[in-house]
């Protein structure tokens, strides 16, 4: 196990810069993902720590071994390195247990170690009462996991997954996301996951990267990028925020609509306009005018929609901004009527670009 360090890392093809100057560390063990909307170069990210694209400028090193550079470049067979792909790419006609041991077969691996690695991949991944059967006779949930135990039983430095689940059904890649966090807590590779998809970012990783245009806009927990993103595109990406725009005032308060709402951080600007983010569950939409003045802003009610277990709306505001609110499936308020909209100050979060 090692870690994965990039320094200042770019891959251009011609002026485009499809990675952007790139610095991480990826500690020891951890699960990273790297996520963002297609052309963001979070695969090409993938690709250049896997060793099948070369750097135009900038390092990779995994642990003390320099493994890119635009000099010098080991290929991907010497990095000690698994990747499972978007496609399974399982040999049909080799049993699960034969695809499985393939990666012990080319390094020669004597029949007794192979038969115990395999036993304890097969039983960790649940895949020992399959052994037998062949990749046709699998659902798409079970080949993803011969895939992951094909890739592990190597026993890889560095785990990884470009979009491992994105050929699976709804239902299961719900599941196949927990089963990839179970694997990875239970032999804590160094792993990068890259994926589009939110929702398996936030289950497996214990870092998220966002990305956006060849550039890494703001890595950190799944907690600390849901609840306190940097930029309009990460807000905007992670969880579907409001952006509104105000005028800065004082005191961590910005003019919006007309009513000087208080922030959880300080405006960016001491001066001029300030973007702020509210998720759309966290406002509070009141039919009746609260005595309460803090924090409320009147609205009028343009839309509404009853999705079960909760209404959607979309309201606006003085100014002629339109904000989406989500509320608890209750009572409705009819388009056309007016409103009060409660944005919470910690809820509210002043954005830097």
């Amino acid at each position: 196990m090692a870690s994965v360090e990039l320094r200042n890392l770019t891959k251009r093809y011609g002026s485009l810069a499809v990675v952007d100057d790139i610095s991480m560390t990826i500690a020891h063990g951890s699960l990273v993902c790297l996520l963002g909307p297609s052309g963001c170069g979070k695969t090409t990210t993938l690709r250049l720590i896997a060793g099948f694209v070369e750097p135009t400028i900038g390092e990779i090193h995994v642990g003390d071994r320099l493994v890119s550079s635009p000099q010098r470049s080991l290929p991907p067979e010497r990095r000690n390195m698994s990747m499972i792909f978007q496609s399974y790419a399982l040999w049909p006609h080799m049993t699960v247990a034969e695809n499985i041991a393939y990666g012990l077969k080319l390094r020669k691996m004597d029949a007794a170690t192979t038969k115990q690695k395999l036993d304890a991949i097969l039983a960790t991944t649940r895949l020992a009462p399959l052994a037998s059967r062949y990749p046709g006779e699998l659902s798409g949930g079970q080949q993803q996991r011969v895939s992951l135990a094909r890739a592990l039983i190597v026993e890889p430095e560095t785990l990884l997954l470009d979009e491992p689940l994105s050929n699976l059904d709804a239902n299961l890649r719900e599941e196949m996301r927990f089963e990839i966090r179970r694997l990875h807590d239970e032999y804590r590779y160094t792993t990068v996951y890259v994926t589009h998809d939110q929702s398996e970012a936030m289950t497996t990783a214990d870092v998220i990267c966002v990305m956006n245009a060849g550039k890494i806009e703001q890595a950190g927990s799944p907690e600390d990028i849901y609840e306190r993103p940097v930029s309009e595109f990460v807000a905007r990406f992670i969880g579907m925020s409001n952006v509104v725009r105000g005028k800065t005032l004082a005191e961590g308060r910005v003019d919006f609509a007309g009513v000087p709402l208080r922030v959880s951080n300080a405006a960016p600007r001491s001066s001029g306009d300030t973007a702020i983010s509210i998720r759309q569950h966290s406002i509070r939409l009141m039919a009746t005018e609260p005595a309460e003045k803090d924090n409320v802003v009147p609205a009028t009610v343009v839309r509404q929609v009853f999705l079960g277990a909760s209404r959607d709306y979309l309201v606006e505001v003085a100014d002629g901004t339109q904000l989406r609110v989500v509320t608890p499936s209750g009572d409705a308020v009819p388009p056309g009527a007016s409103v009060w909209l409660h944005l919470p100050q910690d809820s509210c979060r002043a954005l830097i670009s």
